[in-house]
C-alpha cells in the first residue's frame, strides 16, 4: 500500500477502521460508505468480516488482517490512509484479550502509526475513561486517551455512554434473562444513571470527525435525549416486552461477592470490575456541557429509546412479534 497522498485532492479517500466488524463497527463502516470513503477494515478475522460487503458499493468496503499485537500489521493497515478510526474495545479479559494490552498499548500503536503515515485518527472512549479509576476498564480506557493524546495531539476523542440498538450486549443481555427468570437484578439498588445513545447516533459523530468536521484535538462525550437509572431502563424494557418481571436488589457488596465467584468464567453474567463501574453514573459531564462538545454541538437529534426498542426486542415478548403491545410509532433508524 503505498503512500501517495500527494496528488489526490480529487480521489476518493481512505478510511481505516479497527475494530470495524463489531456492533458499533459496522454501523460506523455503513455512515463512511455513504459518505464517500473507500474503507479498510482492519480486523483479526478477515474471514468472519463478510457481512460487511452489502454495506457499500462493489469493491468500496475491503477487510485487511491487522493484530494490535503486532505492530508490522497495524501499520500496514494504516499506510495510505487518510483517516483511522480505532473501535477496539473489550468490556471483560480473557486469554491474551486484556484491558491493558487493547485499550492502552492498542491506541498507542494506532495512533503512532497514524502520525507516521501523516493521517487524522478518531478514537472512540467510554464515557468514564478515567487514568485514576478504581474500575481496570475505566483506568485503561483513560490511559488510551493519554497514549493518543501524547502520540497525536490533534486526534478526535469521543466518550459515548452505553451503546443500545439491534445488536446491543445491553437491552439483548437483559430481555434475555427475563424470559428464563422471574426476577430482575438492580445491583446497588438500581440507580446508576446512563445516557444511552443508539449506535447510528454514534456512527454518525464519528463520520463528522472522520470528514473534519469536528475540531481536532478535544474530547466529545455523547449521550442521548434521556438520563435514565439503571431500573428506569429495567423498567422501559419490560415495557416494550410485555412483561412483568419483578426486581430483587442486590447492594454492591454482595454484587461484588458474586462477581468474585463467577467473573473466573467466560460469559460471566458481571464481573467485579463491572461491579466497581456501576458505582459511578454514566452520563455526559456538566464540563462537555458546557464546552458544547456534546452530541447536540455536532448538530446530531438523538434518537429515543422508544423510537428504536420496538425494532429488536419482540423477540423477548412472550408470544413474540404477535404480541399486541400499544407502543408509539417507530421512528426511521437507518443508521446512515
Amino acid at each position: 500500500m503505498e503512500n501517495n497522498k500527494q496528488g489526490r485532492n480529487n480521489t476518493v479517500k481512505i478510511a481505516t477502521v479497527f475494530g470495524g466488524s463489531g456492533f458499533v463497527g459496522r454501523h460506523v463502516v455503513g455512515a463512511l460508505a455513504k459518505a464517500g470513503y473507500q474503507i479498510r477494515v482492519a480486523v483479526r478475522r478477515p474471514d468472519l468480516a463478510f457481512h460487511l460487503q452489502p454495506l457499500g458499493t462493489v469493491g468500496q468496503i475491503q477487510t485487511v488482517q491487522a493484530n494490535l499485537r503486532f505492530p508490522w500489521s497495524v501499520e500496514r493497515a494504516i499506510e495510505g490512509s487518510d483517516v483511522v478510526i480505532n473501535l477496539v474495545g473489550i468490556l471483560g479479559e480473557t486469554g491474551k484479550q486484556k484491558f491493558h494490552n487493547v485499550h492502552c498499548d492498542g491506541a498507542r500503536v494506532i495512533a503512532e502509526n497514524c502520525k507516521k503515515s501523516n493521517a487524522s485518527l478518531v478514537h472512540v472512549s467510554a464515557i468514564g475513561a478515567d487514568a485514576d479509576s478504581h474500575s481496570v476498564y475505566c483506568s485503561s480506557k483513560g490511559e488510551g486517551e493519554k497514549q493518543v493524546r501524547k502520540a497525536l495531539k490533534s486526534a478526535v476523542i469521543l466518550r459515548p455512554s452505553i451503546v443500545f440498538g439491534s445488536d446491543d450486549n445491553f437491552f439483548n443481555k437483559f430481555g434475555e434473562i427475563a424470559t428464563f427468570s422471574p426476577l430482575l437484578p438492580l445491583i446497588g439498588g438500581g440507580k446508576t444513571r446512563f445516557q444511552p445513545i443508539y449506535v447510528g447516533d454514534v456512527a454518525k459523530a464519528v463520520a463528522l470527525a472522520a470528514q473534519g468536521k469536528l475540531e481536532g484535538g478535544k474530547t466529545y462525550e455523547i449521550g442521548g435525549s434521556e438520563i435514565l437509572t439503571f431500573r428506569q431502563c429495567m423498567e422501559t424494557l419490560l415495557d416494550h416486552t410485555g412483561r412483568n418481571n419483578a426486581f430483587i436488589t442486590i447492594p454492591f457488596p454482595v454484587a461484588g461477592l458474586v462477581a468474585r465467584l463467577t467473573d473466573w468464567f467466560p460469559g460471566a453474567p458481571i464481573t467485579r470490575d463491572q461491579v466497581k463501574m456501576l458505582k459511578t453514573d454514566n452520563v455526559v459531564s456538566q464540563k462537555a456541557n458546557r464546552q458544547n462538545l456534546t452530541l447536540a454541538s455536532m448538530g446530531i437529534k438523538a434518537k429515543t429509546l422508544t423510537s428504536v426498542l420496538p425494532t429488536y426486542l419482540a423477540r423477548f415478548r412472550v408470544h413474540g412479534q404477535f404480541n399486541k403491545l400499544l407502543l408509539p410509532e417507530v421512528e426511521d433508524t437507518n443508521p446512515t
